[in-house]
């Protein structure tokens, strides 16, 4: 199965979005390691990094709801679409990967973010 992308666009649109009350619910994921949130980081994102996969991943599906939309985001995107497709092996139906992570976002949306 294939994992679907979304632009740096689009999570700045459906973040926008969200704010207003009509907006289905998202789950923002972040699988960047602590070091790198501190850089630059996006309000709202849940962080769960790959390197620390033992401590978080046997409750990871009591937090989550595996329906709801869930965005997930790395770097550059590769760390996240290893986690989209885990979470699509653990029974999530509505998985979508960041395109160019947050290196795009800074670049694409906010060039007043930091970049690494």
């Amino acid at each position: 199965m294939s994992i679907i992308q979304i632009t740096v666009q689009e999570l700045a649109e459906r973040l926008a979005g969200d704010r207003s009350e009509n907006q289905p619910a998202l789950q923002l994921i972040d699988v960047r390691e602590r070091d790198e949130v501190e850089i630059a980081a996006i309000d709202g994102f849940s962080i769960f990094p790959l390197s620390e996969y033992d401590q978080w991943a046997a409750d990871f599906k009591e937090k989550f709801d595996p329906h709801t939309e869930t965005l997930v985001l790395c770097h550059h995107g590769m760390r996240s679409a290893q986690m989209c497709q885990w979470l699509i092996n653990q029974g999530f139906t509505n998985v979508k990967n960041i395109a160019g992570g947050i290196d795009a976002y800074a670049y694409g949306v906010d060039p007043n973010m930091a970049k690494y």
